[in-house]
């Protein structure tokens, strides 16, 4: 940075800052909000002021201490969306949005009114997205589109979601509906008409009612699908997951319990030459995920990639209670916001 951007930039931002934190691993009781020094960015890094940041599940997860690489204290947030206050020039005053699975884990997080990044971690907002909906696109987004690219998922193929009315299905069907995909969506009782699931399909199946498997039959004429992505990681559902996929089928997984196990018939996997894909989006870092973000920004701008539901937003300083909200499966996207303007 030249000495006369930072100097632009030095005004931008105060001493200290409100950041949500935790020193001791446990619930969303352990959450409380400090007043932290603002360092300014080294060589090499940018300053955000944060506009809003979303709570994902994993978020939650790491409070309660089950992501081994977080040594507290810490702040937490893997999503965020804002305005660059100092780095280079070229990136001043800029509105970015991005995610990243060391963010919030082994590096603060973004549920703080400032976070500090590498500059290969910015990505520009969608002109089209408040501050609030592309916060809430990050995670969600960045691992239905590693798993759909994993699957090479094609024009004019099928994809059944399981859990599709959770964060990651909804984008799955969004993202595979603006690809010419057919997209079958799964999920518990009905879904909310915001969800983004209902903008990408009309077909759908109630896990409640009845055989998964025999459902997707009927829906594709006995031939199966060609791409599962399973959301939810429930043995059961996982096994009518694998008698769903049709030949060269490719069955993606996120989710599942310890210690619980999925029976697989090896004989009709193998004959159907099917695939089984695992995605952790926790191993990219946040200069990973910012060339996903750049190629998610022409899907949301188009309008072809739906806008995330929000279903409540906080202030930072009730970030406790996003967190419960969370913890509890509020469905929808639960949102932190800490600048005005």
């Amino acid at each position: 940075m030249t000495d006369a951007a930072m100097s632009n930039a030095v005004s931008a931002w105060p001493t200290e800052a409100l950041a949500l934190r935790f020193s001791a691993f446990g619930g969303p009781d352990v959450l409380s909000v400090s007043r932290l020094q603002v360092l300014a960015p080294e060589p090499g890094e940018a300053l955000v002021a944060v506009r809003a940041a979303s709570i994902n599940p994993s978020d939650v997860k790491n409070v309660a201490g089950r992501m081994k690489q977080t040594v507290p204290p810490r702040t937490p947030g893997r999503d965020f969306a804002g305005v660059v206050v100092a780095g280079p020039p070229e990136w001043l005053g800029v509105e970015v949005w991005g995610t990243g699975g060391d963010v919030g884990f082994t590096r603060d997080g973004s549920h703080a009114a400032f976070l500090r990044l590498p500059v290969a971690a910015l990505s520009r907002k969608p002109a089209n997205l408040s501050f609030a909906a592309a916060a809430a696109v990050g995670v969600n987004y960045v691992t239905a589109l590693i798993g759909l690219d994993y699957a090479g998922l094609a024009n004019g193929e099928t994809l059944l979601v399981i859990g599709a009315t959770g964060g990651v299905g909804g984008a799955a069907c969004g993202i595979a509906a603006a690809r010419g995909a057919r997209v079958i969506a799964a999920s518990r009782g009905a879904p909310d008409a915001a969800s983004p699931a209902c903008r990408a399909t009309r077909e759908f199946v109630d896990l409640d009612a009845g055989d998964l498997a025999a459902a997707v039959a009927d829906l594709t004429g006995g031939r199966g699908v060609d791409v599962v992505y399973d959301c939810v990681g429930r043995p059961d559902l996982t096994e009518a997951a694998v008698a769903s996929l049709g030949f060269r089928g490719r069955l993606i997984a996120i989710a599942g319990t310890p210690g619980e196990h999925v029976r697989l018939e090896l004989i009709p996997f193998y004959r159907r030459e099917c695939r089984l894909l695992g995605v952790d989006s926790l191993k990219r870092k946040a200069t990973d995920c910012a060339p996903m973000m750049d190629t998610l920004r022409d899907g949301f701008e188009s309008g072809a990639y739906p806008a995330p539901a929000i279903a409540a937003s906080y202030p930072l300083e009730r970030g406790a209670e996003g967190y419960a909200a969370v913890a509890r499966g509020t469905r929808g996207r639960i949102v932190l916001t800490m600048h005005e303007g």
